[in-house]
């Protein structure tokens, strides 16, 4: 297929990058029928990184399986403040709740020596995980449910990218994400914090002294998250990236 036809039809089914796009089906097909299928998938509005098989994530390449949440470039603001929480700790614990494919777990690892556990409750999202942290414990988990308890009060960082998208919004969201993620992965509940709650009344018992629960969330919900977390005697802050899109709420054991 020419790369000139290939542009014209995934701009024509509305994909706005439609040149890149173009270049990463090219570079990932294996052979014409290969790219065709593969084109096909995306101009019928599958999500590229499915098409593909792979996400580009905070300087990392993400294995991703259809039906598993997708990395978004704006998590990468909870890898900057980890990262930055995480220094001069000696091989700190690191536990990554609700981890999807293991994106911030794999992008953390990758900068620092950590000792990485991930749970998440969708068996695919587990699958897709163990192949991104190999050589972590990786374990198919309500949240904190099936963690080993010799993990309490050990954990220096906290990652939960919970879902926090109300469910009257799911309606709204993009079809790449309603028609293709699992619902489990996107559903906060009524007000979207249903599980941002659950994480912020567990953390403590996880936490080591002087710990951090770092918890992506919209501008909108962000103040709501903090008086959370501070029900839970966390010290709350928030952080918020210089363009104002990302925004994660950091929750702090006293030490």
């Amino acid at each position: 297929m020419a790369e000139d036809a290939l542009v014209t039809r995934l701009r024509a089914a509305g994909c706005v990058f439609a040149e890149a796009e173009a270049a990463l089906l090219t570079d990932a097909a294996g052979s014409p029928g290969e790219l065709e299928d593969m084109t096909a998938r995306r101009v019928a509005g599958e999500p590229l990184e499915y098409v593909v098989g792979w996400a580009d994530f905070a300087g990392v390449r993400v294995v991703v399986e259809p039906g598993v949440f997708v990395p978004r470039h704006r998590t990468e603001l909870m890898v900057e403040e980890a990262d930055r929480l995480l220094e001069g700790a000696a091989d700190p614990v690191v536990l990554d709740l609700c981890c999807g494919t293991g994106a911030l777990a794999k992008a953390l690892a990758a900068r620092r020596r950590i000792e990485v556990w991930a749970a998440d409750v969708d068996p695919v999202a587990v699958r897709c995980a163990r192949v991104n942290l190999s050589g972590a414990q990786v374990v198919r988990s309500d949240l904190f449910e099936r963690l080993p308890g010799s993990l309490r009060g050990l954990v220096r960082v906290l990652l939960a990218n919970v879902p926090y998208v109300p469910t009257e919004a799911i309606s709204t969201m993009p079809p790449e994400a309603r028609d293709h993620e699992h619902r489990v992965t996107l559903d906060g509940g009524a007000d979207g914090l249903d599980t941002m709650r659950r994480v912020a009344a567990g953390a403590p018992a996880w936490l080591a002294p002087g710990g951090s629960v770092l918890i992506e969330s919209s501008p909108s919900q962000a103040d709501t998250m903090l008086r959370v977390l501070e029900t839970h005697a966390l010290r709350a802050r928030q952080v918020t990236s210089e363009d104002g899109d990302a925004v994660v709420v950091v929750g702090t054991r006293p030490a």
